[in-house]
């Protein structure tokens, strides 16, 4: 039989190491930018208007999500191909894009050759430009056929909205919201009230205009509690544009 003492220390630490287990099971669970109480479902990137989606992925291991805008081009967000610790972006070889990608598989992938950033985006001011946080993506091959592509449409408060992406929390499943709405139209900037968090930086902002959806925009931040901001798209010219090629 052990000594009293000794059943004294063994029933403090247990007393300690259960308070500790039920302080955790109480405690808040982590909120994420951009969902609040907001409803995210399992997205099917194998059916309509979905099929334009995938992730874009780095060799250096960097994830966000793109759509497709043309047989062989992706569009994202600008940031995504933002190298900090170097100061630069990426080299366009580097960035694959997986069509359709869903736990492990993909419909069919492409390597980038080139792409182009709007002249406006600033790297290291990236909120206070975000309106300019874009890039058009050449791949190396067509990933898709015009027939498939969606109608770019222009965004209105009030409108429904669909956003949908790769999040931080479930990178392997394209996960969205299906019953979001435009809350407001500020210049190049469209906010809503989908829930999405980090890793759907890229996907397409969907509207629906007489009952087909559109793309109005490209995610590129999340706000604290529910909902972010996509980038309409401008109509600048290619000599406005930077050009990074391989």
């Amino acid at each position: 039989m052990l000594p009293l003492r000794v059943l004294r220390r063994v029933s403090l630490v247990l007393l300690i190491l259960n308070s500790g287990a039920v302080w955790m099971a109480q405690a808040a669970p982590v909120v994420l930018p951009g969902v609040g109480q907001g409803a995210r479902h399992v997205i099917d990137v194998s059916h309509e208007p979905w099929r334009l989606l995938g992730r874009v992925q780095t060799e250096l291991g960097a994830r966000c999500t793109g759509f497709m805008v043309a047989p062989s081009v992706i569009m994202t967000a600008a940031h995504c191909l933002w190298r900090a610790e170097v100061a630069n972006f990426i080299q366009p070889s580097s960035v694959h894009f997986m069509l359709g990608y869903d736990t492990g598989s993909w419909r069919a992938t492409a390597r980038a050759v080139r792409f182009v950033i709007a002249s406006a985006y600033d790297p290291f001011h990236p909120l206070r430009t975000s309106q300019a946080d874009r890039a058009t993506v050449i791949l190396d091959h067509p990933l898709v056929t015009t027939r498939e592509l969606l109608p770019i449409v222009t965004a209105v408060p009030g409108d429904s909205a669909m956003l949908a992406g790769y999040q931080q929390d479930r990178k392997e499943l394209a996960m969205g919201d299906l019953a979001c709405h435009v809350i407001r139209v500020r210049g190049q900037l469209v906010d809503h009230d989908c829930a999405a968090t980090r890793g759907v930086s890229g996907a397409p902002l969907l509207v629906q205009k007489d009952g087909k959806w559109g793309i109005a925009g490209i995610d590129v931040t999340a706000r604290e509690g529910l909902g972010g901001t996509a980038v309409g798209f401008a109509s600048e010219s290619v000599s406005d544009e930077t050009v990074r090629t391989k």
